[in-house]
């Protein structure tokens, strides 16, 4: 049976959905009117995903200290997978020790050569610290040395929805082969924020003592009283300095990248004006809540022939305040599903577009599993394929 692809617009529920849009009439393309000094530059909204504001997102960069990122959500996925305890010890080596230690001259955690580092403290050495001496320990713990770990960022991070990065350590140390786009860091820092909410809490952490030495949190978005509460900065004489933050206000998170800026004083302005903008000039308006019917999906050969189709929480689409161009909605999936259909499999997505420009898809999962239909249903169901094409 070929499967083709159906934009369904059919049900009431994402009709009531289109007529809330069309009276908001929110235009995303429009009002990116912001600039920033930043060469490189994203601002996105967390929920949704949608990108308020693009500036070279997808060109290469150096990603400095930021890459520390890629190290960090690969110990995360370890640890939620079960095969890494923060109670884990790594071992500091001579090459951690001499090049990512005290003497490299680059941030470094402080640790001392030989000892043995349990993984919360490295995981605070890193994230807070910006250890490179931390990253290097856990990545040769881990991989056997830091070319080896590398490989398995990169598998990592394809995995996650970073296609356009490419990583040479585990630290962000300058490497010409390593480069990063600001739309992957964007895709990497809410996967952090999604995936381990109570391991992210320590991105938040204003300072950290290691060796008797007390380090403040790199992080000066956390110092602005926008409601910050990560990530990660980067700086190194090729990348120039970078950051990638977020902060939330009235329930609204938003994720921001800002790379190649001249000073750290710039760096933190212009992070700090994007994340204020977005909140001044966009808001959420709720299209389903979570648990709610989005749509209905044909099913071919079962014992029902449709399927509810839900997203996984709220649908959330975000709206400029000031516009005069609605959005448009359409459920797009490959169908008719052939039975037996499993529940909560993800067959389908919601598209919004403004004008011609997808702002947002947002997956779609089937509600309950439909079995195979009898004989009866089966031949009904064939017949009706042949004769209507099931559109």
């Amino acid at each position: 049976m070929k499967s083709i692809t159906f934009q369904v617009r059919r049900i009431r529920l994402l009709a009531l959905f289109l007529g809330s849009l069309l009276v908001l009439t929110p235009q995303l393309g429009a009002a990116q009117t912001f600039d920033t000094k930043a060469p490189f530059a994203i601002l996105m909204d967390y929920d949704s995903g949608t990108v308020l504001l693009d500036k070279n997102a997808d060109e290469p960069m150096a990603p400095a200290s930021m890459a520390k990122l890629m190290t960090v959500e690969y110990i995360f996925h370890e640890i939620k997978e079960g095969r890494l305890s923060l109670d884990d010890e790594f071992v500091i080596s001579e090459h951690a020790w001499r090049k990512g230690g005290a003497s490299s001259g680059g941030s470094t955690m402080f640790a001392k050569l030989g000892s043995r580092v349990r993984l919360e403290d490295l995981l605070r050495g890193i994230i807070i610290q910006s250890g490179n001496d931390a990253a290097m320990a856990v990545a040769e713990g881990i991989a056997g040395s830091e070319i080896a770990f590398s490989d398995l960022l990169n598998k990592r991070a394809l995995e996650i929805g970073m296609k356009n990065s490419t990583f040479r350590d585990a630290t962000g140390l300058p490497d010409p082969d390593m480069r990063v786009t600001a739309r992957d860091l964007a895709i990497l820092a809410r996967q952090i924020i999604s995936e381990y909410p109570e391991l992210y809490k320590i991105f938040a952490e204003p300072e950290f003592t290691w060796n008797n030495i007390t380090q403040r949190n790199r992080n000066p978005l956390l110092r602005e009283g926008i409601g910050a509460d990560g990530l990660k900065t980067g700086h190194t004489q090729e990348s120039g300095y970078g950051l990638v933050g977020s902060a939330v206000a009235n329930t609204q998170r938003l994720i921001v990248v800002v790379n190649g800026l001249k000073t750290s004083r710039e760096r933190a302005n212009e992070a700090r004006k994007l994340l204020e903008w977005g909140f001044r000039s966009f808001r959420q308006v709720t299209a389903f809540q979570a648990g709610e019917t989005v749509a209905e999906a044909s099913v071919f050969g079962g014992d029902k022939g449709h399927v509810e189709l839900k997203a996984k929480g709220p649908v959330r689409i975000l709206v400029a305040r000031a516009s005069d161009e609605p959005l448009k909605a359409r459920v797009v999936y490959q169908g008719p599903l052939e039975a037996p259909v499993q529940a909560d499999m993800r067959v389908g997505s919601l598209k919004v577009w403004q004008g011609d420009r997808l702002i947002q898809e947002t997956p779609l999962y089937t509600a309950e599993a439909v079995g195979r239909g009898t004989l009866h249903q089966r031949a009904f169901d064939a017949l009706g394929e042949l004769l209507l094409g099931w559109l």
